[in-house]
């Protein structure tokens, strides 16, 4: 009867109801992940925003074009809640794909393997390019190396971060003409910029997936197999939660011309005061001296 055949489409819209949510249950979170990856991939999907910096500090409406994933982002694996170990462990893409061709393996990816993504954020920094240069230049595995860059320069003025020296057809050899691929450069004008929280801010809006994430100054210079080198000692933690930090050593008398390290010590932060700023005071760290710590061989762990 009528009654019957409708109480029979009711349970086969329950039992496909439940059967889609258990496909939900069951679906890999994490996408698909390409290596190399770059926002230049995005060309053609950039959308406008207002400045939100701008906006809040009461400054007239500025608009700037951003990547439409940073408003939207449809793949977002989070989805604001806490991620389950089993779930982050998948996340981190691989220089070398899977058996179908998937660049994320997350931990299944060997070591040596393993994608870094390097952000930086630059205020007009001569020195930014040199940076980039040196964090190719001395890793043991370049090609795993992706670095994103908040380039605030006036243009003109400044010369872009992602700017060699020598135009690439003359020497191709150079850096950022090899690894161009795995460069991106945000570029911010300087009389937008509202100081280094939201220029890092940007910057980590520009990670995509990579294994590990590590952020840098743009007047560094990096030692050689220094890619190895943080790897081997974020894994003596046995921590994957864990996050290495440091103050850097003054570059005079650091690196040999081979680039490797000459120092074993490193600075003690004592010497850390108040500044006063344009708008309140905030915490300067000085010259800071040079020792031996009382750990060797593994990081000075301390609860966060």
């Amino acid at each position: 009867g009528e009654e019957e055949e409708e109480e029979y489409y009711d349970d086969v819209t329950i039992q496909d109801s439940a059967d889609d949510e258990q496909d939900d249950e069951n679906a890999n979170p994490v996408p698909p992940a390409a290596w190399p990856i770059s926002l230049r991939d995005e060309d053609g999907n950039f959308v406008e925003v207002l400045h939100p910096g701008h906006k809040a500090k009461g400054h007239p409406d500025f608009p700037m074009m951003v990547p439409k994933f940073w408003i939207d982002d449809p793949v977002s694996i989070h989805q604001n809640k806490l991620m389950t170990r089993e779930l982050a462990m998948q996340i981190g893409s691989c220089r070398t794909p899977d058996e179908d061709g998937n660049y994320g393996r997350g931990d299944e990816c060997p070591i040596e393997e393993r994608t870094i993504f390097v952000a930086i954020a630059s205020y007009r920094d001569w020195q930014c390019r040199d940076t980039v240069t040196s964090i190719f230049q001395r890793a043991k595995y370049p090609d795993r190396v992706r670095v994103g860059v908040v380039d605030q320069i006036v243009e003109g003025e400044d010369g872009p971060c992602d700017a060699p020296y020598k135009p690439c057809k003359d020497d191709p050899e150079q850096e950022l003409c090899k690894f161009k691929s795995q460069l991106d450069v945000f570029q911010v004008d300087a009389p937008l910029s509202i100081g280094p929280v939201f220029a890092r801010h940007l910057g980590h809006r520009m990670y995509r997936g990579e294994y590990y994430y590590m952020q840098s100054d743009a007047h560094v210079t990096f030692t050689r197999a220094w890619d190895m080198d943080i790897i081997g000692q974020h894994e003596s933690t046995h921590n994957e939660m864990a996050v290495l930090s440091t103050y850097l050593t003054d570059i005079v008398g650091s690196i040999d011309g081979n680039g490797n390290s000459l120092r074993d010590t490193r600075p003690i932060m004592c010497n850390t005061d108040y500044e006063s700023g344009q708008n309140n005071r905030y915490l300067r760290h000085g010259s800071q001296p040079e020792a031996y710590p009382t750990i060797r061989g593994v990081p000075q762990l301390e609860p966060y």
